[in-house]
């Protein structure tokens, strides 16, 4: 098995995720990659979100900011240099989230910290998250990559991102800034001088020696172009400029906001957008494929296979 570590040398958010992306679709087997990046003064947000119920996109821009749409579900987060955010990705026979939540912990360990993971994507001290996780498969790999909050400014977390009240009620806590924590706040961290101590952490948990990629010589123009078609309109904003939530419900697995375009006259299903903040992408693709031409009238039958509860709890907004 073969260890790489790629470090970013930009804050570009957009030409963070096109190499990203490209290392999924074109990485090698037997390889487990490392990827290190930062994005200055962004919003990320999941692939099933709505950018505009998820963050103050007038005042992020007015401040020259900037949204970007990952492929990736869950929800969304901010970034700034204050972060390092992470990359695993893997072939899917050395893929394993717990072995790579650990090269985290053990990194922290080196600066005294013993840190837990939560549920199912969260890292945390003492109760309060510092790294919200999110994850992807495809047919060949992989993808589990996260945030480290080490010293970003909370009133700008609060500032740009629009929390459902809903989502601090599930978790039991009043604000944003009470569930959250800087590493920064509980030892000597800056986002670079972490960066060694995340490389020998994976080294030890992977019993291997790394091999550096430099990060400029994946970004072709191939990458540069997707770059541009991540950052461009259509992708981030076009369908959710008309979206209106005309059903919203906060299930155990994420809250789900659908607005449902119905052909009155025949009874059918014409359109429906669904926006979510659950962290698997599938649960939203299948759902839409049995809604869209479907029957107001009669129920659609669910298959057997995965995400049967999480699309009979979407299913139960309509029907």
């Amino acid at each position: 098995m073969k260890l790489q570590v790629i470090i970013g040398k930009q804050n570009n958010p957009y030409l963070n995720l096109a190499v990203e992306n490209d290392i999924i679709e074109n990485g090698g087997d037997d390889v487990v990659t490392l990827f290190l990046w930062k994005n200055g003064h962004t919003v990320v947000i999941g692939a099933n979100q709505n950018p505009y119920t998820e963050c103050d996109v007038k005042a992020l821009y007015a401040d020259g900011g900037c949204v970007s749409r990952r492929r990736t579900g869950g929800g969304a987060v901010y970034h700034d240099l204050g972060n390092l955010n992470f990359s695993f990705i893997a072939d899917k026979k050395t893929y394993n989230v717990r072995k790579q939540m650990s090269v985290i912990q053990k990194a922290l360990q080196d600066f005294g910290l013993n840190a837990e993971v939560t549920g199912r994507n969260d890292i945390a001290l003492d109760g309060r998250k510092f790294s919200g996780n999110a994850f992807r498969l495809t047919d060949r790999r992989g993808l589990h990559h996260g945030t480290l909050l080490i010293k970003t400014d909370y009133q700008l977390i609060a500032k740009y991102l629009k929390i459902n009240p809903a989502k601090l009620q599930k978790h039991g806590v009043k604000s944003v800034g009470s569930r959250v924590i800087n590493l920064s706040e509980v030892a000597d961290i800056t986002s670079d001088n972490i960066i060694p101590h995340l490389i020998k952490a994976f080294e030890n948990i992977y019993d291997g020696i790394v091999e550096f990629v430099d990060f400029d010589s994946l970004c072709t123009e191939k990458i540069r172009k997707e770059a541009e078609y991540i950052a461009g309109d259509e992708y981030l904003f076009a369908k959710w400029r008309s979206f209106k939530a005309k059903r919203t419900a906060v299930f155990s697995w994420g809250i789900v906001e659908i607005d449902i375009n119905i052909d009155e006259e025949h009874g059918i299903i014409k359109d429906v957008e669904i926006a979510s903040d659950g962290l698997d992408t599938e649960i939203i693709i299948e759902a839409k494929k049995l809604l869209i031409g479907a029957r107001t009238d009669a129920k659609p039958q669910i298959s057997d296979k995965g995400f049967k509860n999480e699309i009979e709890d979407i299913l139960s907004l309509i029907f």
